[in-house]
């Protein structure tokens, strides 16, 4: 088996850039450009741009395309509309989390789907074996970049041939428009809490698009930077905040992306019953200076109440916080628990999820 790391499309000119790369799952990803802080910034108050050219993408091709989408997410497929897109989990046939991701309906016999791992393949024609599908990995032909922040949609509006400011949130063109002469699929989704936008494009047109993006002031983030903002706007993580076999989607909170009360998704049964007595995520504010580490334990006068999944210092609000899971009857908010950091603990306080516009107004906008 090989274990050579795989580079994207946008190497080359984030190497020009000194980026500093790190390596997950097999894909070498940029991790920041110098300055994390000064990058966060930039999505949340201008425009940033993100190479996400590694999140596994998936052509679902064949009269049963959307039926088997809809067989394997929790949410809704079936009723996807040409042009929009869902995120859901998906689960094994215990109703544990095996992945999360995005269906993108181009037609009813064509879907993009998005995921984070190879495996995932695996899983999804267990699923849909019987089914009128074919299934083809087309992450190294679809590298793509995340266009995000505030001033994201006045930026790709000055650059794209098609009418960015009449698409929807979750909705994209299903027909490819121009940015800057690259021919491009856009969509308006994003992994930052803040409106924007997906840009999708050929391998060779890569370094184009790049340059037309970072010429018109979008600056390059990384994960660093992503963690950040993530984290504040209650994003969840594959390996931080849930664990594959191991959590339910319930427990981070995904209730309104899972439809118990239709359909037939793959672990729907085991999840009726778990529904009943869930745990919640919520954001902890966390005192002090000192970031606790992830999968530290959260208690309640001794008790043990949960675990506090994704730390750090957030830049926008000036304090440590966390997403934290928590059992349901310690998860109200404005609770008093503890944090284990280090061989202490710090007094925390629950908070809303999302902690940064908890009304998720920002994207919608």
């Amino acid at each position: 088996m090989s274990t050579e790391i795989v580079g994207t499309a946008f190497d080359s000119v984030q190497r020009d850039l000194r980026c500093e790369f790190m390596d997950w799952e097999g894909w070498r990803w940029p991790n920041h450009f110098g300055d994390p802080v000064a990058e966060h910034r930039a999505v949340r108050e201008n425009a940033g741009v993100w190479d996400e050219s590694p999140l596994r993408k998936w052509d679902f091709r064949g009269a049963d395309a959307l039926r088997a989408a809809d067989r394997i997410f929790t949410n809704d497929m079936i009723g996807l509309e040409v042009g929009q897109i869902r995120y859901a989990p998906f689960c094994d046939e215990d109703g544990k989390m095996v992945g999360d991701g995005t269906v993108f309906k181009f037609d009813d016999e064509h879907a993009w789907v998005i995921t984070a791992l190879d495996s995932d393949l695996e899983h999804f024609e267990q699923v849909v074996d019987d089914l009128d599908v074919e299934i083809e990995p087309i992450t190294p032909a679809l590298p793509h970049l995340q266009l995000q922040g505030p001033r994201s949609r006045e930026l790709l509006a000055s650059l794209c041939d098609a009418d960015v400011p009449s698409l929807r949130y979750f909705r994209f063109f299903p027909e490819q428009t121009r940015v800057g002469g690259v021919p491009v699929w856009v969509s308006r989704t994003g992994y930052s809490g803040e409106l924007g936008y997906e840009i999708f494009c050929e391998p060779e047109d890569a370094t184009e698009l790049w340059s037309t993006l970072t010429s018109a002031g979008a600056r390059p983030y990384g994960l660093a930077a992503v963690e950040t903002l993530r984290i504040e706007s209650g994003l969840i993580f594959i390996g931080y905040d849930y664990f594959q076999h191991e959590t339910d989607p319930f427990d981070v909170s995904l209730d309104k992306v899972v439809r118990l009360d239709t359909g037939d998704f793959h672990g729907k049964r085991a999840l009726a019953e778990t529904a009943k007595a869930p745990r919640r995520m919520v954001t902890l504010a966390v005192a002090g200076t000192k970031v606790p580490e992830y999968g530290s334990a959260v208690t309640s006068a001794g008790e043990p109440a949960g675990i506090l999944t994704s730390p750090c210092e957030s830049p926008t609000l000036e304090q440590v916080i966390g997403l934290a899971v928590l059992e349901a009857r310690f998860a109200e908010r404005g609770a008093r628990l503890e944090v284990a950091v280090g061989d202490r603990t710090a007094s925390a306080t629950v908070e809303p999820l999302p902690i940064y516009d908890p009304d998720k107004r920002r994207p919608r906008n």
